[in-house]
């Protein structure tokens, strides 16, 4: 396999594995605030989304990639390490802020149309992290994060 695929691959594994510790973790949440406010409970579900989500994925990438950034002295490769941050963060940051819209969105529309509020933070979840996967990947070809030819 490519080396180009296999990061992606891997980086999607890592963003995989954060979806799922997140929408477990939201749902649980969102059934517990079921009382309170239907804003509320989207803006807090949401919060915990983020939250749970970048504490996984950034374990899952630092295990992935720890050795990536070493020189063969041992000593860490800032720029290197640098480059491939302001890429990740472009990437992943402006992939949140078209998934923080659309997941706030579809859960608050959700808990008005009368949908349990978990089933309401699952779908609402799914639906926006499928537009994410799509996002990150484009943005993160497009500031080549990988230096690939694909």
């Amino acid at each position: 396999m490519e080396k180009g695929y296999k990061e992606y691959l891997i980086l999607n594994k890592n963003i995989l594995l954060g979806f799922f510790a997140s929408v477990t973790v939201s749902a649980i949440i969102a059934q517990v605030l079921s009382l309170q406010a239907k804003y509320l409970n989207s803006s807090a579900t949401l919060a915990v989304d983020l939250s749970v989500y970048y504490a996984t994925f950034s374990g899952f990438f630092y295990v992935d990639n720890k050795k990536k950034y070493r020189l063969d002295s041992g000593e860490l490769d800032k720029s290197r390490l640098k480059s491939d941050l302001i890429k990740i963060i472009t990437s992943l940051g402006s992939g949140e802020i078209v998934y923080s819209i659309c997941r706030w969105s579809i859960q608050y529309y959700m808990l008005n149309s009368a949908y349990e509020a978990y089933i309401a933070s699952v779908l609402a979840q799914s639906i926006s992290f499928v537009v994410y996967l799509i996002w990150v990947n484009l943005i993160a070809r497009s500031v080549r994060l990988y230096k690939d030819k694909l």
